[in-house]
């Protein structure tokens, strides 16, 4: 009888905990979360690992993808540094590899000598990608994104774009957006500690 008792004592216990744990406030990513996934539009560019690639190169892996030119003097080395930093935690985070994806938006600057010199300081997870405006400017729209046009024959000049980070699942889909923080005085970047909170639920 006794052994009955405890049996049952122990089960009481069990349901109990489990009630409390399901009633805890479950953590919440704070990125914009695309429900379902959004499929990007076919599109093809340069690479500056694969040369050239389109939807397919997206598949199998996690993938950060920002706009940003080599030219740049803020926005662009602080993001990419950050992520640096920040890689080898997200990568704890899935089995699937993890890749930036850098687009270019300076097209008329940017070669893809140059690009590959730039991206490969930070790392062979880093991936430079390219294009002439007219297949350019539509996947940086179709992925919620923007960047100005300089003025033709203008030589000298810097380039506005989006600062937030995209991030594609390995189904190449995307799967949210980490918006940067705008704060006067500041460069507008990216909080990685809380892209690698909501990365690490995301990809649970």
């Amino acid at each position: 009888m006794s052994r009955f008792i405890t049996v049952i004592v122990a089960v009481i216990a069990l349901i109990a905990g489990w009630l409390v744990y399901s009633n805890l406030p479950q953590a919440k990513p704070e990125a914009l979360i695309y429900e379902p996934p959004r499929a990007l539009k076919a599109f093809t560019l340069t690479s500056t690992h694969d040369g050239e690639v389109s939807n397919d190169a997206l598949k199998g892996q996690w993938t950060l993808l920002f706009t940003g030119y080599t030219f740049c003097p803020d926005i662009c080395p602080t993001t990419m540094s950050d992520l640096k930093q920040a890689l080898p935690e997200l990568q704890k985070a899935t089995e699937a590899p993890v890749k930036v994806w850098m687009i270019s938006v300076d097209p008329q600057r940017d070669n893809i000598k140059r690009l590959q010199e730039y991206v490969g300081y930070f790392g062979e997870d880093f991936v430079g990608v390219r294009a002439e405006h007219k297949s350019l400017f539509p996947f940086v729209r179709d992925l919620g994104l923007m960047y100005s046009i300089p003025e033709e024959g203008e030589e000298n000049y810097l380039v506005n774009h989006s600062a937030a980070i995209i991030l594609v699942n390995p189904n190449g889909h995307r799967k949210a957006i980490f918006n940067a923080d705008h704060k006067r005085g500041e460069v507008p970047v990216v909080d990685m500690e809380q892209l690698k909170r909501d990365f690490a639920i995301i990809a649970d």
